[in-house]
This record gives structure tokens, sequence and C-alpha cells, in this order.
């Protein structure tokens, strides 16, 4: 991951190991969000913003049918008590719909 000023967003990146297994871990809290199971579900592009921990705008493919979603997770300092969350989902995305901070 490039380096970047904290409180900036980074450029759009391609989906690492890790942050698949970010979106894994989420799942539940997705499909909970979602009220519905998703039998497609894999991390297509991301973007991070450095704050007392890291933000990550994450797209998703949901659907067979060109369905995207957005998911916003924070990732605590390892140094606080905090977990990995789910901030924000925004759904109704396609492919090409561009990756914002929100």
């Amino acid at each position: 991951m490039a380096s970047q000023v904290p409180g900036g967003v980074s450029d759009v990146a391609a989906v690492t190991t890790e942050i698949q297994a970010i979106v894994q871990c989420l799942k539940c809290s997705v499909v909970e969000k979602l009220k519905r199971p998703l039998h497609v579900y894999q991390a297509i592009s991301y973007r991070s913003q450095v704050v007392a921990g890291t933000n990550y705008f994450i797209k998703v493919v949901v659907g067979d049918a060109n369905e995207y979603i957005h998911m916003r997770v924070f990732e605590p300092l390892p140094s606080s008590d905090e977990k990995l969350s789910l901030s924000d989902i925004q759904t109704n995305k396609k492919l090409f719909d561009e990756l914002e901070a929100f």
C-alpha cells in the first residue's frame, strides 16, 4: 500500500489478500444490513484513509447482474481495544461507479 497523508484518501487500488480477508470477516454484518443472503461476494477495488486507525472504502460485487456495494470499514489501531467494524454501506452501485470516501 502506498504511503499517504494522514486524513487523505489513497488512490483506488487492486484488492490484496488482506483486503479480501477484511471483507470476508465482515460478511455476516453485510448480510444483516442488506437483509438477504449473498451468493456472490468478492472485493474488486479499494481506497484507504489513515485516521486514528484506517478507513477502507471497498467496492464489492454482490450479485450476478452487475450489482455492487461500496463498504466503509474501520480498522482501529492495533494498540486499541476496538475491533474491525462495518461503518456503512452504499447499495445500487455499478462496476464503473467511482469509489469515493463516504
